[in-house]
């Protein structure tokens, strides 16, 4: 996942869990102003330790992956 679909995918995972905003910004500590500016991308001086909260708070956490091919897919994706 590239960094700027990262605000697009916390929303979608938001919805799906059928939280608000205000819900979700409240477990991670943070405004609902920030977490709708990270939703839209806007991450500005957003910490990985906020996105961590974000992420677990939603049933995921930030994985680390090699690159392969330049970015395409290889055949076990």
């Amino acid at each position: 996942m590239k960094l700027y679909e990262i605000g697009k995918k916390i929303r979608e995972l938001r919805k799906d869990k059928k939280m608000t905003q205000e819900q979700l910004a409240a477990q991670a500590d943070i405004s609902r102003v920030t977490l709708g500016k990270i939703e839209r991308g806007e991450f500005g001086s957003v910490s990985v330790k906020t996105l961590d909260i974000l992420l677990f708070n939603l049933g995921y956490e930030i994985e680390f992956k090699t690159l392969s091919g330049f970015g395409l897919p290889v055949l076990d994706e």
